[in-house]
């Protein structure tokens, strides 16, 4: 605000009728002078005092509007002020209106990232599933071709063991033959059909004779018991492993025992001969 000084009171009226009243009075003391009467004495000091009054009177009168100019002054400063609080209240407003509106906004982006999050949950969920059922079916077909292929590999190692059985038996009756010559292309056919199922795991094995009966590994023609001590007399068909496990065992006859006389009893007093 700019500050203006207060209007200036013209104070030379004033000081005429100052000068008028107390021309007056010295007029009328030397016109009555030496002795003066009550009424003139009266005159004298009312114009005296009137004077005096009417020269104070502008100073007065410019204090007391100086002070109202001071009031006036303050009362605008108040004014602007209340002006500036008013500018101040608005701008409060403002932030406050643009604090709801970034309240309104965090809580809609709020909202929003629940939605999301609720969303990418039941992404996610349904993601899991579907690898899940991916997953499985996956394990169900692998299954399936592993149930196929291990199929597949009786089948072919089915075949494979007959071929070297009809081989082995070939061998044999060659081997009854009593031709050398023969035996020995025979048992090189054989040895080299061996070599080449070796090379996939299958081994075939065979017993040798007087070597003793294993249950696990020996298997008799017919169905029976055999007794213990037994000793294999002869193979008739090979035995297989395949990758260390045992495929099928080799199956043989077991040696004829001869029923041996019983001892006769020796006469007493007899004894035996020393072996050297």
């Amino acid at each position: 605000m700019t500050d203006r000084p207060a209007p200036a009171l013209a104070k030379w009226p004033f000081y005429l009728g100052t000068a008028l009243l107390l021309g007056i009075a010295a007029y009328i003391v030397q016109l009555n002078a030496p002795a003066l009467n009550l009424v003139q004495l009266s005159l004298v000091v009312a114009a005296v005092v009137a004077g005096a009054l009417i020269l104070v009177a502008p100073f007065v009168l410019e204090y007391r509007a100086a002070l109202k100019f001071a009031e006036a002054r303050e009362l605008t400063d108040a004014v602007a002020q209340l002006d500036n609080l008013k500018a101040l209240a608005q701008q409060i407003s403002g932030a406050t209106a643009q604090w709801q509106d970034v309240q309104s906004a965090a809580g809609k982006t709020a909202a929003s990232a629940k939605e999301i999050v609720a969303q990418m949950t039941d992404e996610v969920a349904n993601f899991t599933g579907f690898m899940k059922q991916a997953n499985d079916t996956e394990k169900a077909a692998l299954r399936l071709e592993a149930d196929k292929a291990r199929r597949a590999e009786g089948e072919w190692l089915q075949v494979v063991v007959r071929i070297l059985d009809h081989i082995f038996a070939l061998h044999q009756a060659g081997a009854r033959s009593g031709q050398p010559e023969l035996v020995a292309q025979l048992s090189h056919f054989q040895n080299a059909c061996r070599d080449i199922v070796r090379r996939i795991g299958l081994t075939p094995y065979a017993v040798e004779p007087n070597e003793p009966f294993d249950g696990e590994r020996h298997k008799l023609l017919d169905a029976e018991t055999a007794p213990a001590g037994a000793l294999v007399g002869e193979t008739l068909a090979a035995g297989y492993t395949y990758q260390g496990r045992l495929l099928r065992p080799a199956l043989v006859k077991l040696q004829e025992v001869a029923v041996e006389a019983a001892p006769k009893p020796k006469p007493a007093g007899a004894e035996e001969p020393t072996l050297l």
